[in-house]
């Protein structure tokens, strides 16, 4: 079976910098949280940095020929706000603005649309120093640094992301501790989550004012898997649905509708987590934007747990589908059912901005064969064509990620890319993955039943 794409559908690979770039300290770039929280003792596995990571910094010329090799009419990326500004906010540094006007310059002179995302996670240490995402300054600073990245390339990047997860940034970063600045608690969870939301509305209303008549875009990029009950038992059902909010609408509903989930709102209100706000916040946050970014990767299961006073469920660890390096599901029909519930509910154009899986890559002979993450993709490419032929206003996919990279707490035991990295040589290997990726892109098409 043919399943045909649009003709001006988008396709890519994404990335993210502090994972690929390196060069943690060259050209005037300031520290990071992650350049800090990687020097904690016991943070990551194998106490790997991204000090080098895949020296995307040096090589990136051959890393954008990779895309164009491989067909790609889209790149994903991010930019370092601390090369940009050292200290967070001030004079900005010339050296890092010139790195990524020529990334972008590369990038359309080959033919590939940017889409550029403006945090990734990496906090210039200056700010976090100042209170990091609890702090209400910083929505400033980030308004300030996303507002000079709009006149820098307002007329080369079409596509622009203010945040990428802000649930994973709020929920790992200030409230398990197990990602940059590894704060716990739980007030500050939702506090920071908060702030994540409302520097994305000033970003908006500055990306409006600045853009005038130029015909670029805006979004944001969520964390969206599928929050399902292990079990038919009512109270299953309702801790996955408590699940979904805590995970999803949180992160959702404020931007399009201008309201909080009162379900999770009287939840931590009590717990007396409900965050800080002034009244016009919410307004703030609610700014129209232009399509909504999805990264989907697998499904998560739970049940109810009375004995857990902060959620009241527990994450069943392991489902019955087969499991990707990460642990996680392979469900490919939960991006379906996913895309045509955000489609219903929200009435907006979507963009899969990652997906893709870890595997056990072995190296032999110059070769990867990794077939798993091959049919891995196919599958995925199959449910987002079918969710088109249902009506959903589905414009791109980009796989995760281009290249293998620093996979945060796993350091670099884990591997998504579609191109293998040695990276004691930063030598890039073709995987098979990559070639099938290659061959979908080419003709716009997949073949089902294709070997």
């Amino acid at each position: 079976m043919r399943c045909e794409f649009p003709k001006d559908f988008l396709w890519g690979a994404a990335t993210a910098a502090y994972q690929i770039e390196g060069g943690f300290d060259r050209d005037g770039k300031g520290e990071s949280i992650w350049d800090c929280f990687v020097r904690k003792p016991g943070r990551i596995k194998n106490s790997d940095t991204g000090d080098v990571a895949c020296d995307h910094y040096r090589l990136w010329e051959d890393d954008l020929n990779l895309l164009q090799e491989l067909g790609a009419n889209a790149y994903r990326f991010s930019v370092s706000w601390p090369r940009i500004f050292p200290e967070g906010y001030g004079r900005p540094n010339q050296k890092g603005i010139d790195f990524y006007r020529r990334l972008v310059e590369g990038l359309r002179q080959r033919g590939i649309t940017p889409m550029l995302t403006l945090y990734h996670w990496d906090l210039p240490q200056a700010l976090q120093e100042k209170g990091g995402w609890l702090n209400r300054d910083v929505v400033y600073y980030f308004r300030d640094y996303a507002g000079l990245m709009f006149e820098v390339l307002k007329k080369e990047v079409p596509l622009w992301v203010t945040h990428n997860e802000p649930f994973v940034a709020s929920f790992f970063g200030y409230g398990t501790g197990e990602n940059a600045p590894g704060v716990r608690g739980l007030k500050t969870i939702f506090q920071s989550a908060h702030h994540f939301l409302l520097s994305h509305g000033e970003a908006v209303k500055v990306f409006r004012e600045v853009m005038g008549e130029e015909k670029a875009q805006i979004g944001l990029v969520n964390f969206l898997w599928r929050h399902e009950p292990a079990s038919q038992k009512t109270r299953d059902i309702k801790a996955a649905q408590r699940a979904e909010g805590f995970i999803s609408r949180w992160y959702l509903q404020p931007i399009i509708t201008g309201s909080y989930p009162s379900d999770i709102w009287d939840w931590i209100k009590k717990r007396l987590a409900t965050p800080k706000m002034e009244p016009e916040d919410l307004a703030t946050i609610a700014q129209p934007i232009d399509f909504l970014g999805v990264n989907y990767y697998s499904r998560n299961l739970y049940k109810a747990n009375p004995f857990n006073p902060i959620t009241g469920f527990t994450q069943v660890k392991k489902g019955p589908l087969p499991q990707t390096e990460m642990g996680w599901e392979v469900y490919p029909e939960g991006l379906f059912q996913l895309l045509v519930e955000l489609d219903e509910k929200y009435h907006i154009p979507l963009y899969i901005t990652e997906n893709g899986a870890a595997y056990n890559d072995q190296l032999v002979d110059g070769r990867i064969i990794d077939t798993k993450r091959a049919d891995y993709l196919k599958q995925h490419i199959l449910q987002a064509h079918q969710a088109i032929q249902a009506g959903v206003d589905l414009r791109g996919y980009f796989y995760w990620s281009l290249l293998d990279n620093f996979e945060w707490a796993h350091g670099f035991s884990k591997r998504f890319g579609l191109f293998y990295v040695d990276y004691r040589t930063q030598r890039r290997y073709w995987k098979e993955s990559a070639r099938a990726y290659q061959r979908i892109l080419q003709a716009n098409t997949l073949m089902t039943g294709e070997g």
